[in-house]
């Protein structure tokens, strides 16, 4: 990845494999989605456990699939964490629903508390969302607990968790349905792109349905049967993945394994050498499940030495970034559904001190310790101790 950061927040592992891979799809001349994507979607099924997988355009796009999958529309509330990207929200606004937006558990744990997601629940709510935040999982049995005591379906976000275990499944197939991110920054990456799974035969043919017009057949079909004639059963629209970003997504399939035990022992350092950072730790200290370890939240002791810590990671040449702003503060939310500041008090305070630091599998060693380091010398800074080293060259 191009960048005039020393060491930049996150890099994408692509190489011959993807080249050879997309070159070879070019050569094919069959460039729309096609028979590669259904070997995508096989392999991405068979590797998460799930009945289905459906490849789409984005994220984004199989959040859109899911809500209206389930028949989600204007009335209705989905309940989901402020704490996310806005697609997991906006995806809900699209269908006309209203987004009910629940606190997280705390600020070391910051994913959706299941105790404020079923205080949340009326007789409007017609889905839940939740989001696996930097990799790691959501209270899966409570959530699903509650869900069932409700007869509610879930959604679950997993754009930073794929191939992540949760009991004796996959996260994504805990749900209802499962929605999976292949952006640049992802785990694995087809530069653009998503995935949705799930186990049920009537929402996966209308997830299918959906992708693509509300066409009875696609355009492989078409090619390959005659006469080639259609019909449309529903207004659905153009999520389709093409065969370039599937035949690539094949390769990254295979290197998703190493790639999230890669990132493991990276946030393993990580945690080792910031644990004597007074004023500023690792998030899900106590958390001993399965992670895709997406992303590094650091939570600083306050605004003021987050702060600091940017700052200087900054002037060190050290990429960080924010995640997230609440969706709940953003302007159209305020303004359309009424949301305040003060609504999710440990959501807001989560946001005002963390920091996103610089994680990928092909991190170096070396790097880490530069920028664990530097957030020391930070830390140092604010407590009002002498720096332990000079400005970075």
């Amino acid at each position: 990845m191009l960048s005039d950061w020393k060491v930049p927040l996150s890099d994408t592992d692509v190489g011959a494999e993807e080249a050879e891979a997309a070159a070879r799809i070019i050569d094919s001349r069959w460039l729309t989605m096609g028979p590669e994507t259904e070997q995508f979607e096989i392999a991405f099924a068979s590797l998460h456990g799930a009945a289905y997988a459906i490849a789409v355009s984005s994220c984004t796009a199989a959040l859109h699939l899911a809500y209206a999958a389930l028949g989600i529309g204007p009335g209705d509330e989905v309940i989901m964490p402020a704490m996310t990207f806005v697609a997991t929200a906006n995806a809900a606004v699209v269908c006309g629903a209203t987004p009910v937006f629940a606190d997280i558990i705390s600020e070391d744990e910051p994913t959706v508390d299941p105790d404020q997601v079923e205080s949340l629940i009326t007789p409007r709510t017609r889905a839940i969302a939740v989001v696996h935040y930097a990799g790691y999982a959501c209270r899966m049995n409570e959530i699903r607990a509650l869900a069932e005591r409700h007869q509610l379906p879930v959604v679950e976000d997993c754009a930073h968790a794929p191939l992540v275990r949760h009991g004796d499944r996959y996260l994504g197939t805990v749900g209802a349905i499962g929605c999976f991110s292949f952006f640049s920054n992802k785990n694995m990456t087809t530069g653009e792109g998503g995935m949705v799974v799930t186990r049920d035969d009537e929402l996966a043919s209308r997830i299918r349905l959906l992708r693509s017009h509300g066409m009875t057949t696609g355009t492989w079909a078409r090619h390959n049967e005659r006469p080639a004639d259609y019909d449309v059963l529903e207004a659905g629209w153009n999520y389709r993945i093409d065969e370039i970003r599937s035949a690539i997504g094949l390769v990254q399939l295979r290197k998703l394994a190493g790639a999230n035990a890669a990132r493991a022992g990276l946030t393993a350092q990580y945690r080792r050498r910031l644990e004597q950072a007074h004023g500023a730790a690792v998030a899900f200290t106590d958390y001993s499940g399965d992670s895709a370890h997406h992303i590094l939240p650091l939570v600083a002791a306050d605004a003021l030495v987050r702060k600091g810590i940017v700052d200087r990671l900054a002037e060190a040449g050290v990429q960080t970034s924010h995640h997230y702003p609440p969706i709940h503060l953003f302007k159209l939310y305020r303004e359309r559904f009424g949301c305040r500041q003060g609504q999710l008090p440990v959501t807001e305070s989560f946001a005002t001190r963390e920091i996103t630091l610089p994680l990928y599998s092909t991190m170096k060693t070396a790097d880490l310790d530069y920028v664990a380091t530097v957030i020391e010398d930070a830390v140092q800074n604010a407590a009002g101790k002498p720096s332990r080293m000079g400005r970075a060259s």
